[in-house]
């Protein structure tokens, strides 16, 4: 896609003689050859077998690999075009629509898998294919990439709206979208991301699956406590007083009560007090009072291990 020419693509002719003003098709696109130039960009009238030649004039960017047929007039060309991207459009309708006893239960295991969605676009068509190829191989086990359009030329509304629906981010490779195109996905609140370098891509779009993953807790150890005495409270229940041994003990942490090293309650603390009041925090070689949440089957001897959860960044 050309910002000033529009599609352009290089064909070699196999068969026959192209000739400037013919009419062609070429995948699901068809055209008019406006202008032919060589490998040394020189303007050709005529191009025959073997002759690698640049062409404009086409209503849209072609995949590489397509056939470019010439046919004989404008109404020949667009009928066949009307044909093929119906049978297209079927083919894909019934491919999506397709539901079997068999992959009936994939389909419900895929659920449980994260995904991201993706909407690609290029300038040229050799981007798009190592592009689309990289993103591909990004997927993992516990997050799928997934490309759901990919095509050459600027981001247009069409991208935008596909994006919004599936919840995906448009990454534009050597292209930008027009400020119309802009306001409609901030509007839509949809993600567009610009590069010209595959590798800062691809390090992004890692970065935004790890994103995806739930987030991966650690456990710990902040102290422990000795149970010394019990104390019934009323209307509090049961509080256990304590001498701290290690570390810490904080208001808000986990606690593990251990007896005989076998854990019998692990949950939170209900309170922690030192002569009468509430404290968040007592240190080692002190005493305190801890009262667990719903539960009072502490005794003398028990062990608090109390820990806390730190969050760990998810990677892939």
């Amino acid at each position: 896609m050309d910002r000033n020419k529009g599609p352009v693509a290089t064909v070699l002719i196999r068969d026959g003689t192209l000739k400037q003003g013919e009419f062609f098709i070429c995948g699901e696109h068809y055209g008019r050859v406006r202008a032919m130039l060589n490998h040394k960009g020189k303007r050709l009238i005529s191009g025959g077998p073997s002759v690698p030649v640049e062409v404009y004039g086409i209503s849209g960017v072609p995949m590489a690999g397509d056939e470019f047929i010439v046919v004989k007039d404008e109404k020949t060309a667009k009928q066949v075009i009307d044909n093929r991207r119906q049978r297209s459009r079927k083919h894909a309708v019934a491919k999506r629509g397709l539901v079997s006893l068999e992959d009936l239960f994939e389909r419900i295991k895929e659920e449980e898998v994260k995904q991201l969605n993706i909407v690609l676009k290029t300038d040229v068509q050799g981007s798009l294919e190592a592009l689309d190829e990289s993103l591909v191989k990004q997927s993992t086990e516990e997050v799928k990439l997934n490309v759901l359009h990919s095509a050459t030329g600027a981001i247009s509304e069409s991208d935008v709206m596909l994006a919004s629906a599936s919840r995906a981010i448009i990454i534009g490779f050597n292209i930008r979208a027009n400020p119309r195109v802009s306001e409609i996905a901030e509007k839509e609140k949809v993600d567009i991301r610009y590069y010209n370098v595959i590798y800062n891509a691809i390090k992004d779009i890692r970065l935004a699956m790890a994103g995806l993953l739930e987030p991966v807790y650690e456990e710990e150890i902040i102290g422990r406590a000795d149970i010394k005495e019990i104390f019934h409270i009323p209307k509090v229940g049961a509080v256990a007083g304590c001498q701290v041994t290690d570390g810490h003990v904080e208001r808000n942490a986990n606690a593990r009560l251990l007896r005989d090293e076998v854990v019998v309650f692990d949950g939170k603390i209900g309170s922690l007090r030192r002569f009468k009041e509430d404290v968040k925090e007592v240190q080692s070689g002190y005493e305190c009072g801890i009262g667990l949440e719903n539960f009072d089957d502490i005794k003398p001897g028990d062990v608090f291990e109390l820990y806390r959860m730190k969050e760990l960044e998810a990677e892939l």
